[in-house]
């Protein structure tokens, strides 16, 4: 059996990691590049007695690079020795933008790599009135031309068969000027590229990192005699491929875009327009909140509830002892801490994907790209910023959409300062503890407060991102250059699909961190060494005779709390809140929250002996008579108050926005930096606060 390696390149959002799903199925394997975040998919299929290695490789507008994916799409390209090198690639291609994906495969061509062509979601297209002349298509790209749409498995098989074509000879559609003809001549003579194309290439890239030390000083210096600028070339080439393809691609695509183009012209004197493109954005931002806080909270009640019953009942049918507890305090509820995200996942999705899928997402991201570039962001970092605000573990994960690595980086750290709808209990409570009911210019000063703690959370983020920006370096520019597409119906096929992939994304990547954690911390909270934990009924019966048998179960469980190994690690770590000013019990809440942000209510609620109980006003009650043993005063007085807010505007959320930020930068450096800045910053702003407050 003989075997062929295969890359499959495209343009970014052309539907290429689907194709590469329908083409390897379960036989593919994701990791990472060496030395670098970037997602690394291969996979192999069997047809036709040949074996097809098969490589995604990142999406790229061109083999010029202006990112770190395509920076690796040019040189497993260009290096021949890349144990990645291809034998055939396959170029996807988008219907609705085929120039730029021809351009692409120009240029793999031009490498003197043999290509074939696929143009992919064609289904759309038909759709949207487009046909394309395959034949004449073959003749101007001088290989075989294949329809498909992967989502469906259209056009597989073809494909499949497609692959055993043998594409002959290519004559370049681009020809070196004549005025950088003698130079790249020089390249040529010097380092004995495959072809002259390679020697233009090796002059219009900024660096490529297979050749060694000497080559690169030899390119370096030819430049500099000859006073080149590499920008001036990849312009001077892609203009050059523009009027080329311009003329070719005429009679190769018929699309009836001028009644969609003048719809669209339209539609964008409203949603790009200077005040009221703003004003239809965050309406639809507004929306999006109230989609992802409100019409998920009957989903969330109900996988609530059935995970109740399901622990309830598991409780019931199995004995007394560890093994009950682990099962349904510490694996059904670290399942259903899991689950109990899909439906703000699923909602946040549904509008992204509709967005996208309309083309209004390119509307977004030209609006507020002007406000967010001074901080190191960019447009596209618009959604995940707005979306932080109900829950960062979605927020995070549209951070996808972002090319560049160092936007998408610094999106992904600075999201969880956003203040999201979990802190919300937390600002209630504490607010209404330490805020007085007065009216400040007419307004309700508690409400002010809750307003307050949100711009908070927004100038974070921006700050924090332009310390970022100036810390880290990139080899890139970013630059906003978009090509606005025409509005369409979305396909809701595509969106169904979309909404699946990145939810189960999260159960398969992230869940298993969530489950692993929230087993950890109801061992931490269930067991303990103390004589206080392992008799703690019978000394509380011994020292208070007189309570009932509600109010005794309410002790024995604060006691046990107090004496398990969260209580010991709330004890042990008071010395280092106490300067906060807090005690071990807040020190409990501290570290229990760790599990979700709005876990902290509860876990006072049995600290203060009070049960179950999520009764807010029961809750405020027994916390406003609660005293500090540290200080002899309210433990929640104005200066704790205002210390625990900022605590908790600015510490890193939850172990659920840990486990999916550790999934999205694939980076455990990365995620332990944003965790430990957060901490610190967080601790050092409560610190301030409480000296200066108290």
């Amino acid at each position: 059996m003989t075997e062929t390696k295969i890359a499959l390149v495209g343009n970014p959002n052309v539907g290429k990691s689907t194709v590469f799903n329908k083409l390897t199925g379960l036989r593919q394997k994701a990791g990472n590049y060496p030395g670098i975040t970037v997602e690394k998919k291969t996979g192999s299929f069997t047809y036709q007695h040949t074996k097809y290695q098969l490589i995604d490789l990142p999406g790229a507008y061109g083999i010029h690079p202006s990112s770190l994916d395509e920076e690796i799409v040019y040189e497993v390209l260009v290096d021949k020795n890349n144990p990645n090198h291809p034998e055939l690639v396959v170029v996807v291609g988008d219907p609705f933008n085929l120039k730029r994906s021809a351009l692409l495969y120009q240029q793999i061509r031009e490498i003197g790599l043999p290509a074939i062509f696929v143009v992919n979601m064609i289904d759309e297209a038909e759709r949207a009135g487009i046909s394309i002349d395959v034949d004449r298509l073959e003749k101007v790209l001088s290989t075989k031309v294949v329809l498909t749409d992967a989502r469906s498995g259209k056009g597989i098989d073809l494909l499949k068969a497609a692959l055993q074509y043998k594409p002959n000879g290519y004559t370049p559609a681009f020809s070196i000027p004549d005025e950088y003809a003698a130079v790249t001549q020089q390249v040529k003579e010097q380092l004995a590229p495959a072809n002259d194309y390679i020697a233009w290439l090796y002059l219009s890239q900024k660096r490529s990192k297979h050749l060694d030390a000497t080559a690169s000083s030899e390119i370096s210096a030819i430049r500099q005699e000859n006073q080149i600028n590499y920008h001036r070339l990849q312009i001077h080439e892609t203009m050059a491929r523009h009027s080329t393809l311009d003329r070719q691609l005429a009679n190769v695509l018929k699309d009836p875009a001028k009644k969609r183009e003048n719809l669209t012209a339209r539609l964008d004197d409203l949603l790009i327009h200077p005040v009221w493109g703003y004003v239809v954005f965050f309406a639809l931002l507004m929306l999006i909140f109230q989609a992802i806080y409100t019409w998920s909270g009957p989903f969330m009640d109900a996988i609530d509830n059935a995970f109740a019953w399901l622990a309830a009942s598991a409780g019931e049918r199995l004995p007394d002892g560890p093994l009950n507890g682990l099962l349904t305090d510490g694996i059904i509820a670290g399942i259903g801490g899991i689950v109990i995200f899909i439906p703000q996942i699923a909602i946040l999705f549904v509008f992204i994907s509709l967005m996208e899928e309309s083309g209004y997402m390119s509307r977004v991201v030209y609006l507020m790209d002007r406000w967010l570039r001074p901080f190191g962001l960019s447009g596209k970092s618009a959604v995940p910023l707005m979306s932080g605000a109900a829950c960062a573990i979605p927020a995070v994960m549209s951070a996808r959409t972002i090319e560049n690595d160092k936007e998408r980086l610094i999106t992904i750290l600075v999201t969880p300062f956003m203040t999201c709808s979990a802190r919300l209990p937390i600002y209630i409570i504490i607010i209404g503890l330490v805020i007085p009911q007065e009216r400040f210019w007419g307004l309700d000063l508690q409400g002010l407060v809750l307003f307050g703690m949100y711009v908070l959370g927004i100038l974070a983020a921006l700050g924090s991102a332009w310390v970022l920006k100036q810390l880290m370096k990139t080899d890139y520019k970013s630059f906003l250059i978009l090509e606005m597409p025409t509005y369409k119906y979305p396909v809701v096929r595509n969106v169904l699909l979309n909404v699946w992939d990145k939810t189960m994304g999260f159960i398969l990547g992230a869940g298993k961190i969530i489950l692993a954690i929230s087993v950890i911390l109801w061992v931490l909270g269930s067991f303990g060494v103390d004589d206080r934990f392992t008799n703690a009924e019978d000394i509380v019966r011994t020292e208070r005779p007189e309570l009932s048998d509600e109010a005794l179960e309410n002790e024995v469980q604060s006691q046990q709390l107090e004496y398990s190994f969260l209580g010991t690690m709330g004890r042990f770590i008071e010395p280092a809140i106490t300067p906060l000013g807090y005690d071990w019990k807040m020190g409990i809440g501290l570290i229990s929250s760790f599990a979700a942000r709005e876990v902290f209510v509860s876990t006072m609620a049995t600290v203060y002996s009070l049960g179950g109980t999520d009764d807010e006003l029961t809750i405020r009650e027994r916390m406003a008579s609660e005293i500090n043993p540290n200080t002899g005063r309210p433990a929640y007085n104005f200066a704790s108050g205002i210390s625990l807010l900022l605590f908790y505007a600015f510490a890193m959320q939850c172990m659920s926005t840990i486990a999916i930020v550790r999934r999205e930068t694939n980076s455990w450096k990365w995620t332990l930096i944003q965790l430990t800045f957060m901490t610190g910053f967080a601790y050092l702003a409560a610190l301030m606060a409480y000296q200066l407050l108290k």
